[in-house]
């Protein structure tokens, strides 16, 4: 069981005295000043390394759907955190024709699990969850479906670390709206101000700033070197 929450404000320092484990490229976390009394995860890209996976299972679906080139590899990273029916539309957009989008999810899907065992924990990501988490509310925030978030939670064995996750079938708007960050703040019973968000693609960055929530970028395979962190609290 876990221990009750003590209410408490969580008070960052950067990297917040944990030492410096880097995850992919190298890169630390950059924790931002401040008290935070809850905290919001993306979940592919920012917990699990899954992006990898769902890259090999989007392209291997298009291709058999029709798509002559390769899927685009840096437009794919760019959608992290859209939900899949809005991913199907923007790549209906970039390529010019139409998909069978119930076909094309089915078949997804199918390949994801085929590999979905061979997803990795985000080390510096998944360290900072498990030490916050015995004194404040986590959660997890994701655009993938239900069943597909809640499969990758078990085989991690992530499920009992994060009593909230909030999917794209539990909103109407999915990343970058605010909804689900809002949706999981208030699971949490935490004002949206005092929550702190992880993401890894600028989908998720720009929907915790909607929500009026501070951020850190987890570094990813398309890091941009830009900004890491959200702007200082107003």
């Amino acid at each position: 069981m876990r221990p009750a929450t003590t209410g408490r404000p969580f008070r960052s320092q950067l990297r917040v005295d944990l030492k410096p484990v880097c995850c992919r490229l190298d890169m630390p976390l950059a924790i931002p000043p401040g008290e935070f009394a809850g905290f919001i995860f993306d979940l592919d890209g920012t917990l699990i390394d899954t992006m990898p996976l769902h890259y090999r299972a989007w392209n291997q679906a298009m291709r058999r759907a029709g798509l002559r080139s390769r899927l685009d590899e840096e437009f794919f990273y760019s959608l992290g955190g859209v939900p899949t029916r809005q991913v199907m539309e923007l790549f209906a957009r970039r390529y010019g024709r139409q998909f069978d989008f119930d076909r094309i999810r089915q078949e997804k899907d199918t390949l994801f699990a085929e590999v979905q065992a061979e997803a990795r924990l985000i080390k510096p990501t998944v360290e900072f969850a498990r030490r916050v988490a015995p004194t404040h509310p986590v959660a997890v925030a994701s655009g993938g479906p239900r069943r597909v978030v809640r499969q990758s939670l078990e085989i991690t064995g992530l499920a009992s670390l994060f009593p909230i996750v909030v999917t794209a079938d539990d909103v109407a708007h999915g990343k970058p709206a605010p909804d689900m960050f809002l949706l999981a703040a208030k699971r949490m019973k935490v004002a949206p101000g005092r929550c702190l968000v992880f993401e890894d693609a600028d989908p998720g960055i720009k929907a915790a700033e909607a929500a009026g929530m501070r951020w850190v970028r987890v570094p990813s395979r398309r890091e941009e070197p830009a900004r890491r962190a959200g702007p200082p609290a107003k």
